[in-house]
């Protein structure tokens, strides 16, 4: 009798232990020390991480140019923060590859050492924000949660969980904590030009936006500082080309010469931006060097 209830028992432990496999489990402290950037990740059966990014970017501030009055704003704002001043949450927008990312990396890098911490989130992952929150809310440092390249389809989930989470401000119940998004849309959400029909116009002419529309702005709304950016001219263009090969070693004379190719090299692309002047610039330098 005792061996069939020994048999019985260490059934009921495998199955136990099986189940708890399954079963979703509470989100764990990472190792905080392992790195100034961490990244989100949900995994099967509901089990999820905050993973260490070992390798960060090295990008500074002054490695970005031609943004001057943003990168200002969004230094202001995170100093503010890291200072442990009242701050705002940030949506960055408009053309790709302008810096909006680096930006945010950028500033990671210059204040990481007074404490300031980035969480990247897909925005799949966001309906899981508030439990993020609650596990670094103690925590002695600055979080930032980072959505890069954020935008929704009209009925996804996460549009709604991160819109309640800003409404009231994160910041305001967990000072230790701001939302960073960038996204290449203003509202986040697509707009189409049935919906100019819903505006409707008062006797004394205002104009007023149909629900539709309010309910795509009422989210972008949330974020208390929007930064935006704008497509570089040929000279801006020009001038971060010549910033970043100077940055690779690439002598004053060489890249006076490489303006040329920088301009084939941005209309193959059909785009003047900061990401394509830093692919050239490395092809570039990268030829040189393999020249010398």
């Amino acid at each position: 009798m005792s061996g069939n209830f020994d048999h019985l028992l260490q059934r009921a432990e495998q199955l136990m232990a099986r189940l708890e496999l399954v079963l979703p489990q509470p989100l764990a402290q990472p190792d905080w020390s392992a790195s100034s950037a961490f990244r989100y990740r949900k995994r099967s059966a509901g089990r999820s991480s905050l993973e260490p990014v070992r390798h960060v970017g090295a990008m500074r501030l002054d490695d970005l140019k031609e943004i001057e009055p943003q990168k200002e704003k969004i230094r202001r704002n995170t100093l503010q923060f890291v200072r442990g001043q009242l701050a705002n949450n940030v949506l960055l927008t408009g053309a790709r590859g302008t810096g909006k990312s680096s930006l945010i990396r950028a500033c990671l890098n210059e204040y990481a050492a007074q404490g300031l911490r980035l969480i990247e989130v897909d925005k799949a992952d966001l309906t899981d924000l508030p439990d993020i929150v609650d596990l670094v809310s103690e925590r002695p440092e600055k979080f930032i949660v980072f959505c890069d390249d954020l935008s929704f389809e009209d009925g996804e989930p996460g549009y709604k969980a991160l819109k309640s989470i800003l409404d009231g401000s994160v910041a305001a119940t967990t000072p230790n904590v701001l939302i960073y998004a960038t996204s290449n849309r203003r509202h986040l959400l697509p707009e189409y030009m049935k919906e100019n029909l819903s505006y409707t116009h008062s006797e004394d002419g205002e104009v007023h936006p149909g629900e539709g529309v309010e309910e795509k702005i009422s989210l972008s709304e949330r974020f208390g500082l929007w930064v935006s950016f704008y497509s570089f001219s040929q000279d801006e263009y020009l001038g971060i080309v010549a910033q970043w090969l100077s940055s690779f070693g690439v002598n004053s004379q060489a890249v006076e010469a490489a303006r040329p190719q920088a301009l084939v090299w941005a209309l193959e692309r059909g785009a003047r931006s900061g990401r394509v002047a830093y692919q050239f610039a490395r092809d570039y330098a990268g030829q040189n060097a393999s020249q010398a």
